[in-house]
């Protein structure tokens, strides 16, 4: 299916509504039935039917549909966040007793979720260097039903082999689930690897103007539909009709988008890479990064979000380099117009920093839609003062 097609016309059927370019807002929690008949084949199949927004939503639809086809899936549902999209369909797949397989150091809320949530109902998890497959073989265990992969991670970029993991898990029936927040569907699309179950923070790359707050999950009709009859409809995390039309919005930008963060980042890195107080710069599609290879294999684009390293990585030195900076705002998440910066110090008690631990030592930096010159400027002046 043509990415034009999918950005701009699948699912949005101008006729019923005016013809109308931008597609409506429907905001409404409920809809009529004429018939007792019609009224009765929406209570008895909601997941095809416009009954309640809690569930569906033909704003919502409309941007199911484009989301299902960026990642090659049979469907899609969307979230009210990205933690939402992580933890319901694991609690709909899930019951005590099974035990899953995580790519170490994912998303802070998703080890939350698998070290403190999940013990509560007899799900435990296991946390491997996901870089070598064989760690997850060792891993598993007769009770093991999920592999949890983030790929790449997003402040160190560890990537996986995701056609290999999936290969393995298919052969011992289990199921396969990645976050692919930094990728997006534009640049990895794991289910054609053979990834059972796609999630991602909308909120990032597609929302893309740092207005909502959203999560994403794609797979095959069934599993998405299980998820839908059960844990979804019972825990209630659906998206309001109007952040899904401003994720429709997102969506008409997307390539441009990231194609010009992607830019930005090559050069910014580059730059980076070759100034005295810089001890090293992370990002997938460097030439000195160490799975370099496997990146360009399975990534069909890199985001523009990258880490480094000051060659003087004190605490003191850190905090005055990132309050030093006046047009990189520092905060969390990416993916907007603007460019940010997070450093790893910022969740560590200043009583744990430990200068022998590098992931303490790392800078994010995500790289926005300004001009790139205009960036470097500012890190240049951060740097030097």
């Amino acid at each position: 299916m043509d990415l034009s097609y999918i950005l701009n016309e699948l699912g949005e059927e101008r006729e019923n509504y005016f013809n109308a370019v931008s597609p409506p807002i429907i905001q409404t929690s409920n809809f009529t039935f004429k018939t007792v008949a019609d009224f009765r084949a929406a209570l008895a199949e909601e997941f095809d039917a416009d009954l309640y927004s809690r569930g569906n939503n033909p704003t919502l639809n409309i941007l199911r549909k484009k989301l299902a086809a960026l990642d090659g899936a049979e469907d899609a549902l969307v979230f009210s966040s990205g933690i939402a999209a992580v933890s319901v369909p694991i609690l709909a797949l899930l019951k005590q007793g099974d035990h899953i397989i995580s790519v170490e150091n994912p998303y802070s809320w998703t080890i939350k979720l698998f070290n403190n949530f999940l013990p509560k109902f007899g799900i435990t998890t296991t946390f491997v260097d996901g870089s070598e497959v064989a760690n997850f073989t060792g891993a598993i265990r007769p009770e093991t039903r999920l592999i949890y992969l983030e790929s790449p991670n997003t402040f160190s970029y560890e990537l996986q082999d995701l056609a290999a993991i999936a290969q393995i898990a298919k052969e011992k029936g289990i199921l396969t689930m990645i976050d692919n927040s930094y990728c997006g569907p534009l640049y990895q699309q794991p289910i054609k690897l053979g990834v059972d179950l796609v999630c991602q923070s909308a909120t990032k790359y597609i929302g893309g103007h740092s207005d909502v707050v959203s999560g994403v999950l794609t797979g095959s009709r069934e599993l998405i539909k299980r998820i839908f009859d059960h844990e979804f409809m019972n825990i209630g995390p659906s998206l309001s009709p109007h952040s899904a039309w401003l994720l429709i919005r997102g969506l008409r930008t997307l390539p441009l988008r990231m194609q010009r963060s992607y830019e930005s980042a090559k050069t910014i890195t580059e730059w980076l890479a070759k100034h005295p107080a810089i001890d090293k710069v992370i990002w997938p599609f460097a030439p000195d990064f160490k799975q370099a290879g496997l990146a360009k294999k399975q990534m069909q684009g890199c985001g523009g979000m990258f880490s480094f390293v000051l060659k003087e990585p004190s605490v003191q030195k850190i905090e005055a380099f990132c309050n030093k900076l006046q047009h990189i705002l520092m905060a969390v998440s990416w993916g907007g117009h603007e460019s940010l910066i997070i450093p790893s110090i910022a969740g560590v008690k200043l009583a744990d920093y430990d200068a022998a631990n590098p992931r303490h030592q790392l800078i994010r930096m995500y790289v926005g839609l300004e001009d790139a010159d205009y960036l470097i400027n500012d890190l240049e002046q951060a740097l030097a003062r």
